[in-house]
């Protein structure tokens, strides 16, 4: 079997009049759009309602946030040597100087980089979809599917926080409390999840001026007929 040119022209779903369900991903043929889905009654769009807007207004709540979740206390040790405030940061080169250089790589991937590629990785794929670029746009689904996978491992920080926060609480001795970094820290968290949800990954295969397939089918027949 022959593989299919890909500089000849595919018709998308949109043009052949299906639309599918963002909830149930079931798959309709000639449902309006706004139409309600017979499955599940989720409003059908052929993409997400104003996917670009919603997606940059996330990200930059994320990035003005992802600052003070890095230098604001993310930890409050209260004991009787006195009171000891830690951030994301302070707290991986306390393991790594303790010799815990496993736990401190996965609370610096997991607490600082992660965060970090999710917002950098949505606003190149946010900018060159709104753009309708073409460029590497297989890469780009590819990436997305990789920050979905990745994401649910955003949320360490704040786990180990609640979890200590509620085991060493020794009354006159020692107390730990979360503190503002781990807040801000939460948030960037979920407003990333929401960038991540508000972008629309079919609009990565969405360019611009590009040609319709009727139009490229008229080019070829009148270069066939120059060419005779």
């Amino acid at each position: 079997m022959s593989e299919p040119d890909p500089l000849v022209p595919v018709e998308t779903a949109a043009q052949c009049g299906l639309k599918s369900c963002h909830h149930c991903g079931s798959v309709w043929e000639g449902a309006a759009e706004g139409e309600p889905c017979a499955r599940c009654a989720t409003k059908l769009h052929s993409r997400k309602p104003d996917t670009f807007n919603r997606t940059w207004a996330y990200l930059i709540a994320a990035a003005l946030l992802y600052l003070p979740a890095n230098m604001l206390p993310v930890m409050i040790t209260k004991s009787l040597f006195g009171t000891q405030q830690d951030t994301i940061l302070s707290g991986v080169i306390y393991f790594w100087v303790s010799g815990a250089y496993g736990l401190a790589a996965l609370i610096f991937i997991a607490s600082f980089l992660v965060p970090l590629f999710k917002l950098t990785a949505l606003t190149l794929l946010t900018y060159l979809s709104q753009r309708g670029s073409d460029w590497r746009q297989q890469e780009r689904a590819r990436l997305y599917r990789i920050l979905e996978v990745i994401g649910r491992w955003s949320m360490l920080d704040v786990f180990v926080v609640a979890l200590l926060a509620g085991l060493v609480r020794i009354h006159g001795f020692a107390e730990i409390t979360a503190g503002f970094g781990i807040a801000a820290f939460g948030a960037v968290v979920v407003l990333t999840m929401l960038a991540s949800l508000s972008f629309d990954p079919r609009s990565t295969w969405d360019v611009r001026d590009a040609p319709a397939p009727e139009d490229s089918a008229e080019d070829d027949m009148k270069r066939s007929g120059e060419t005779a």
